[in-house]
């Protein structure tokens, strides 16, 4: 269950009316119903928008009426950066709601749709903050009622309104009494209660905004031995300035503007500079390091500064080691970043920090990716240096954490010209992406990398983004883009003549064909691949090409070569001490020996695979070779068991976002409920699996899917069943005939002649 709820505002007073307006939509007999589902909160910049939405929302949330959850996203619509767009938007969504990555479509429209469907039943609420337009939001509303929607916006929406039914509620400044009580909840405990005239002047100077008054609040609770009328007067001086510099028709811009100036001024030098140099950080928020970068200094120094930004209020801490600013605020921190720092200076601190992100990127990929496939990055200039990890995990959460920040410091390097950034970037995070699959989030750092190497004139550099895309579009299925892109990275590898690098691009060809089952195809880009690594003396990936061979072998049905080969490869990776290959090794000759029928080997072999997943603690072989065991466990009798490996092999698939080995997970409990009789819950599994091989485009594992679901609609032994399951054979069949392999032939016989079979009276 998501709660994305942020934390409550800190002595929140006041909007006593408002508050009460957005309780009708909790009870129906106050007009709730008569609202609508949708409410869109509208005021000039820094009254208080999200104040009240959050405000509201956790005073509600004690009442239940939300039993699904909350989502948020700050859609950053005023944000000096770049604002979210509705896919980016719905795909956090989706995943929050634990649609898998790779299910989660690319088109707007469809991902809209999906959003849709898996809200529909629920009780959610969904804060949509800082939004521009109609358009950002629109796609972002559920389709049937349950769900509460707010809005909050500096525009009026209005189209929301008209075409939606939105309800809107305008906020105002503060009436000046509310003002004065903002005021004194912040300074209470730290100056006498009898100021009352030094507060409404403080509140008129401050234009009754919240985010002003709480800002002034901060500086005067700071400094309690200091005389309000000094305060006062300091700020009364800034406001004339900024009359003095501005047009003079938008008094409340001109106050923020004045309170910002004012409470910046007043900031220790070393928290000062800190502050603009945070406005060219590129993401919605940060950590401490990363700010340690920008500014050049150790992280226990920088965590100090921070805490002066937060407890001055220009800054906000919504988690340990997460900041983030006002959008208010992070322009006129970037405003200042221009005006005061040198463009020397200002061009130092952003690669410091673009380096940050790179070589702890890079460092989480080493426990992630294999070997000898990255490229070498200069050495960083911070003295802060890049984070080390203890293991995957906390590689993976830091990822996680980061990702929305990786792609724009992508994007912001490519805008600025650092080309070397923005390619490296793409490169060090590729396995990365392998693992969680955010298809968009690959593709469009790929192509920043690809347009980004082609700039620098780089080939090298080229062929690299060529097959990051190219492994991008093959595990998304997109398996012609895949090859063309590899293909490409193999003719820039071969005109170099980078020998290493050529056998790098011919097995990454090899993967997209093997997935594409052109099985002689594969076989001949291993074949060279293999050659080129014995050649160099390259042990690791040799080892890696040979199980890779074994598999295409396995898969034409050469089963001798097949089990030479990887029992080869196995006893190869086990000299390299490389645990992952020795456990796909195992996986391979599993299903090998299960092919001969030697059923307690195959055993074995599958549960070494798994022990080595979960002794490393890797989720994603685990999941892989869960397959293996399922069907091992299976052939053996051990039914239960066979079924608690598919589960846990659907779940993790699930997780990271890799549908169709999930689909296999349920194709394989399908085949485990018919052997235990129940021929229904067989059907419904497989009939699950054979929908996700059809959406996915994998007709190989779709025509198995098929001719399971058969299988159990033949033993449900009605007529009607019979029918369906001739019609679904017949698909296979058509399937199949894709294929020239022997094995492929040789199952679709099978299944034409069970079709067949079914006909006889």
């Amino acid at each position: 269950m998501p709660r994305q709820l942020p934390g409550d505002v800190r002595s929140f007073v006041n909007r006593a009316r408002e508050l009460a307006e957005l309780d009708t939509v909790l009870d129906p007999d106050a007009g709730g119903d008569a609202h609508g589902p949708v409410w869109v909160i509208v005021g000039t910049a820094g009254v208080g928008k999200t104040s009240l939405a959050l405000h509201w929302a956790h005073q509600a949330r004690a009442l239940e009426p939300f039993p699904d959850g909350q989502l948020y996203v700050n859609l950053r619509g005023y944000d000096p950066g770049t604002p979210v767009t509705p896919v980016e938007a719905l795909t956090r969504f989706l995943r929050s709601l634990h649609v898998p990555a790779r299910s989660i479509p690319t088109d707007p429209e469809a991902a809209a749709a999906l959003y849709r469907s898996v809200l529909a039943g629920r009780r959610m609420l969904v804060i949509l903050d800082n939004a521009a337009t109609t358009a950002q939001v629109r796609p972002l509303l559920p389709g049937t009622p349950g769900c509460l929607v707010l809005i909050t916006s500096r525009s009026r929406l209005s189209g929301l309104v008209a075409r939606d039914g939105a309800h809107r509620l305008t906020l105002d400044v503060l009436e000046e009494s509310e003002a004065v009580d903002l005021l004194r909840a912040v300074t209470r405990g730290y100056r006498s209660d009898g100021e009352r005239n030094r507060l409404v002047e403080l509140a008129r100077l401050c234009a009754r905004l919240p985010l002003a008054l709480r800002i002034a609040a901060e500086r005067a609770a700071s400094r309690p031995r200091m005389e309000l009328d000094a305060l006062i007067a300091d700020l009364r001086d800034e406001s004339s300035l900024w009359d003095a510099l501005s047009a003079g028709d938008d008094d409340e811009a001109d106050a923020v503007r004045s309170v910002f100036a004012w409470s910046y001024r007043a900031l220790p030098r070393e928290a000062a500079q800190l502050f603009r140099l945070l406005g060219l950080h590129p993401g919605p928020e940060f950590s401490t390091w990363a700010a340690g970068a920008l500014a050049d200094e150790r992280p226990g120094r920088v965590r100090h500064l921070l805490d002066v930004l937060v407890g001055a209020h220009l800054l906000e801490q919504h988690a340990p080691d997460r900041y983030a600013f006002h959008d208010l605020l992070r322009a006129y921190a970037t405003d200042q970043a221009h005006h005061e720092e040198s463009p020397e200076s200002g061009a130092a601190a952003f690669t410091r920090l673009l380096d940050w992100y790179l070589h702890t990127a890079d460092a989480a990929q080493s426990l992630v990716g294999p070997p000898g496939t990255d490229p070498v990055l200069d050495a960083e200039t911070s003295t802060v240096p890049p984070l080390a990890f203890k293991d995957y995990d906390e590689a993976l959460g830091w990822y996680e954490r980061e990702r929305t920040n990786l792609l724009n410091a992508a994007r912001a390097a490519e805008r600025a010209g650092h080309d070397r950034h923005a390619w490296q970037l793409s490169a060090v995070l590729r396995h990365l992406h392998a693992v969680f699959n955010p298809f968009d989030e690959w593709l469009a750092m790929g192509h920043i990398g690809l347009r980004a190497a082609r700039r620098a004139r780089d080939r090298d550099a080229e062929a690299e983004a060529l097959e990051n895309l190219g492994t991008a579009y093959t595990q998304s299925y997109r398996l012609a883009e895949g090859a063309d892109h590899l293909g490409a990275a193999l003719e820039i590898r071969r005109a170099q003549g980078s020998r290493t690098k050529e056998a790098f691009s011919l097995n990454a060809l090899g993967l997209n064909h093997l997935r594409a089952r052109e099985l002689r195809e594969a076989d001949g880009h291993f074949v060279r691949a293999r050659r080129i690594f014995e050649e160099s003396g390259d042990r690791h990936w040799t080892a890696v090409t040979l199980s890779n061979l074994s598999e295409v072998r396995y898969e034409l049905g050469r089963l001798t070569a097949a089990r030479e080969s990887v029992l080869s490869a196995l006893a190869a990776h086990r000299r390299n001490g490389n645990p992952g290959g020795e456990g796909n090794a195992l996986h391979l000759l599993s299903a090998v020996q299960q092919d001969h029928g030697e059923y307690a080997d195959a055993l074995r072999s599958a549960e070494e695979a798994v022990a080595i997943a979960r002794e490393r603690q890797n989720h994603m072989w685990e999941g892989y070779w869960l397959l293996d065991l399922g069907r091992a466990q299976r052939a053996a009798g051990r039914l239960d068991e066979a079924l608690v490996s598919y589960q846990r092999a659907a779940s993790l698939e699930r997780r990271l976002g890799d549908r169709g080995r999930e689909a296999r997970a349920w194709q394989g409990a399908g085949g485990v409920h018919l052997a235990l009789g129940r021929v229904e819950e067989a059907a419904d599994f497989h009939r699950v699996a054979a929908g996700a091989q059809r959406e996915i485009g994998d007709r190989w594992q779709l025509a198995l899917a098929l001719d399971g679901l058969a299988d159990a609609l033949d033993r449900a032994g009605t007529e009607e069943a019979r029918d369906e399951a001739r019609g679904h054979r017949a698909e296979a069949a058509r399937a199949l005939a894709a294929f020239p392999d022997d094995r492929a032939r040789s199952l679709r016989a099978r299944v034409l002649e069970r079709t067949e079979q079914r006909r006889e009276p």
